[in-house]
């Protein structure tokens, strides 16, 4: 094929996604440090001497005699006694109980430390602000059909780069003097960046695959939401917990989401320390209980289906949640690199273009 098709697909391409690369680069860097960004925005815990880490079920207790008509969704689990557990409920209280809202319990005492609204809360709850815009720019079905759209766009330019500059790959790679001049930059970022933004186009592209399925376009009827007051807790939770770590000793759970109906299943996402380091910590397992509390079935993630497996791990290589602190830092910082090629990549070809004008 003619290299200058493989040059104006890959400055068509370019073009047409480089803001959306530049906003996915630099919300996508920020989202990696997700946990540690959030807690700066939660309330400052005051540990208690001689007070023992509250139970679950106290704290559910404590919430509905402080919000009896809310609607409990989830809970995550305070670890230790500096950090407290954070339910996410619908109330009245909060824009008519159309929306979520987080409270935060003292892990000792069971006060409600604080509340903020979930993801259109952008004042005090950024990063769950952030991580909306990232997957759907706040435009639901239309802004996951964008991240699709631009996906391919993306994994377009990144493949025909890759022919254009594939001769320069190896001086680069070699550190030759030749090729590191500020002309170059361009390619520079593009080809050391290269497999890791192929990575994130590629990961990425398939966490949006379904919205080029037919079942996407299917018309939804208008969902209205019908805000039900959460029941006292169907059993003992801490009962249940123990059972659990008897029968399954490498299980730990970190969030639950709670039954609505005696006839639902309460399900306990977690993970087994006997798990790969690429399985999510908080999200690989899932235990569900029933209304006494008994195991009624579990989705680990050695025996579910193939395909949920790959998706998991699909989402943990796109995120970087698979390592610690520095594999943290190189994900921010390669991150960074797609935002910096849209940047560089717009400015050769405005001087591409001034000068077939000056001619």
């Amino acid at each position: 094929m003619n290299k200058n098709v493989f040059f104006y697909t890959h400055s068509i391409a370019g073009l047409l996604s480089g803001l959306f690369i530049l906003l996915m680069s630099l919300s996508g860097a920020l989202l990696i440090f997700h946990d540690e960004l959030d807690a700066l925005q939660y309330p400052t815990v005051s540990a208690e001497a001689g007070k023992p880490l509250l139970s679950l079920d106290s704290c559910y207790a404590s919430l509905q005699k402080k919000y009896p008509h809310a609607q409990v969704s989830n809970a995550h689990i305070s670890e230790n006694t500096h950090q407290p557990f954070v339910f996410t409920v619908y109330d009245s209280s909060y824009r008519n109980g159309t929306k979520s809202m987080q409270l935060f319990i003292h892990p000792q005492t069971g006060a409600v430390l604080q509340t903020r609204g979930g993801g259109k809360d952008i004042q005090h709850n950024f990063m769950s602000w952030l991580a909306v815009f990232h997957n759907s720019f706040h435009l639901d079905k239309k802004g996951e059909w964008l991240l699709g759209f631009f996906a391919i766009i993306f994994l377009i330019s990144i493949t025909t780069g890759l022919f254009l500059y594939r001769k320069n790959i190896w001086a680069v790679l070699c550190f030759r003097k030749t090729i590191f001049r500020k002309k170059n930059l361009h390619q520079l970022i593009g080809v050391y960046a290269l497999l890791f933004n192929l990575m994130i186009a590629v990961t990425g592209f398939w966490m949006q695959r379904y919205v080029f399925k037919k079942e996407f376009y299917i018309p939804q009827k208008a969902y209205t939401p019908v805000l039900k007051p959460s029941d006292p807790l169907y059993f003992r939770m801490d009962i249940a917990f123990s059972n659990m770590h008897k029968t399954y000793p490498a299980f730990r759970g970190y969030v639950i989401y709670f039954a609505q109906t005696k006839k639902g299943k309460t399900a306990v996402y977690g993970s087994q320390s006997i798990n790969a380091f690429i399985h999510s910590k908080k999200y690989a397992d899932v235990i569900f209980l029933d209304s006494m509390g008994h195991i009624a079935k579990t989705a680990f993630i050695d025996s579910i289906d193939s395909d949920s497996r790959y998706d998991i791990i699909n989402a943990q290589i796109h995120y970087g949640r698979y390592g610690g602190l520095a594999v943290k830092i190189v994900y921010s910082l390669l991150g960074l690199t797609g935002g910096i090629l849209s940047i560089t990549g717009f400015l050769l070809w405005v001087k591409r273009k001034k000068g077939n004008d000056i001619r």
